[in-house]
């Protein structure tokens, strides 16, 4: 297993989410300037806005998916509504950023109740432009498996998470 795919093992975001794959394109999510690191937490309040979604690699021409799920909703002791789905953007031009895409689901604020969630942003690499047209029926309920099977996109390229939980009165003085 290499090195950067352990922290998704251990949270368990290989294997919960996504299939034991490669990465092979860099990805970095920043909230203002703090970029997410595998198992780090961000606190809710810091996450009001969008992140930015960098991508790397070399090939202008290739197109990317970009999914962000809870796979802990509503909590994590019980998921039945897992995954919840956050955003989608497709169509994002490589070595860009999210904001090239197109957003097929808009990007829903971290509001976690119960429990410590996990975060996960999960990219792919599309065999073309276009391929995605219509959002999933519904944020609960979603599967990432299932969705990249129908639309054709294979295993993920790239993929990280973050924790978050509620904030309490006490926590955010």
């Amino acid at each position: 297993m290499s090195k950067s795919m352990t922290p998704l093992s251990v949270g368990g975001v290989v294997g919960e989410v996504v299939d034991q794959f490669n990465p092979s394109v860099e990805m970095k999510v920043i909230y203002n300037t703090k970029q997410v690191s595998n198992g780090h937490e961000f606190m809710p309040a810091s996450l009001t806005m969008k992140p930015r979604v960098e991508i790397g690699g070399h090939d202008m021409r290739a197109a990317y998916t970009l999914i962000m799920t809870d796979p802990d909703a509503p909590g994590p002791s019980d998921p039945y509504l897992r995954e919840h789905l956050h955003w989608i953007v497709t169509d994002i031009p490589g070595t860009t950023d999210a904001s090239f895409g197109k957003e097929i689901v808009s990007y829903e604020i971290p509001k976690p109740v119960i429990g410590i969630h996990r975060y996960v942003f999960i990219l792919f690499k599309q065999k073309g432009r276009q391929l995605i047209t219509s959002p999933p029926k519904s944020r609960d309920g979603f599967n990432t498996r299932s969705f990249s099977q129908e639309n054709g996109l294979g295993l993920p390229v790239a993929a990280v998470y973050f924790i978050g939980q509620r904030e309490t009165a006490a926590r955010r003085r």
